[in-house]
């Protein structure tokens, strides 16, 4: 959705209405200078979703207003979205308003960009889709220069792959991301990028071995394992941990191990508590952890997963939800104190803000 405070003139006031709202949020921590990593103010969005709406015999990008009557708006253009989304968009609706087989029943779009320049296209349908359809997104693949996934109920065709490659470049050197359709990957790339390099630079005298639960594709994972000796990774999504499987082999690193598990049931394994065949091939008195990284999802990590961050000498905790955050922390700090702290607007023009907390044992 475009953000409904988008005004690129006032972007850094916004930007600093942010900071002190985090400051003031969490005032009782004696916080150190925040470090501020700000967005571009546009064409930062490397994904996004539209429903299709179809009036008579044109068919329109639509999203819905917020009021209680959830009403279609057409979007003309998406000034937050890539740049290579904005070129794709009409082009590609062009090709759906004169093809009646890609236009009946299509029911959303979705675009997954890169910074490295390729395209994915999701088209979702309330249809069948048979080999006619088949044939036509094989056109359009090739008219539009990017890869295409049909889905409808049950239904999931590629034309031709799943998913893109997206290079990040973090401390000068290039990484190697494979992202898959309908996967979890950070969507605003120019701060992941900052992400990334904060997180590495703040780890680099760290030493010893990395535990990091939520690990995803291995999105910080990748590199932040040149600062240890050896890292292991969780996550539960069998999807996403065959993407980071991809990516250590794609980037020649040889110290990640990956457990896909979540971070509860590795909790559990830490204690003795379960044994896991999930966890057969790695065995956990080789491992010297100093450290454990942890980028929960918006509920913040659970009580026990919190007490098991206390456990180690290093936490670098990254956080979507500075509500559950400031929750975690209040238990946290009572055994660590917090050197470093960093804001990453990783959603600008909405009141969202992404926080980076490094915290050492007392």
């Amino acid at each position: 959705m475009i953000p409904t405070d988008f005004s690129p003139a006032s972007y850094q006031q916004q930007l600093s209405a942010k900071q002190r709202r985090i400051a003031a949020d969490f005032s009782a921590f004696s916080l150190p200078d925040i470090q501020v990593f700000q967005s571009p103010e546009k064409h930062y969005r490397m994904r996004a979703e539209f429903r299709v709406w179809h009036e008579q015999a044109r068919s329109d990008y639509v999203m819905f207003t917020q009021d209680e009557f959830k009403r279609p708006y057409p979007i003309h253009e998406f000034p937050v979205g890539s740049a290579l989304m904005n070129a794709l968009m009409p082009r590609l609706l062009s090709e759906i308003n004169s093809n009646e087989l890609l236009r009946h029943k299509l029911y959303q779009v979705e675009f997954l960009t890169t910074q490295s320049g390729e395209a994915l296209v999701t088209l979702i349908y309330h249809k069948a889709l048979g080999d006619n359809w088949t044939a036509t997104a094989r056109q359009l693949k090739t008219t539009l220069g990017i890869d295409i996934v049909g889905r409808s109920r049950k239904q999931r065709l590629l034309i031709e792959r799943d998913h893109v490659i997206e290079r990040l470049t973090v401390g000068g050197r290039e990484y190697l991301y494979q992202q898959v359709e309908a996967s979890f990957t950070q969507p605003n790339a120019t701060v992941c990028e900052a992400m990334l390099g904060w997180a590495v630079e703040q780890s680099k005298r760290m030493g010893g071995d990395l535990l990091e639960l939520y690990c995803g594709n291995g999105n910080f994972t990748l590199p932040l394992a040149q600062n240890f000796d050896k890292v292991l990774a969780t996550e539960v999504s069998k999807t996403s941990v065959e993407s980071a499987q991809y990516n250590i082999a794609a980037n020649n690193i040889t110290n990640i191990q990956i457990a896909r598990m979540s971070s509860e049931e590795f909790s559990q394994a830490m204690d003795g508590v379960r044994e896991f065949n999930r966890l057969r091939h790695v065995n956990l008195a080789d491992y010297h952890f100093s450290s454990i990284f942890v980028d929960p999802p918006r509920a913040g990590l659970d009580p026990h997963t919190t007490s098991i961050t206390q456990r180690f000498d290093n936490i670098i905790y990254i956080s979507c939800n500075p509500d559950t955050l400031r929750e975690n922390l209040a238990t946290i700090t009572q055994t660590h104190r917090i050197t470093a702290f960093a804001i990453f607007d990783q959603f600008p023009y909405t009141h969202h803000v992404e926080c980076g907390v490094i915290l050492k044992k007392r």
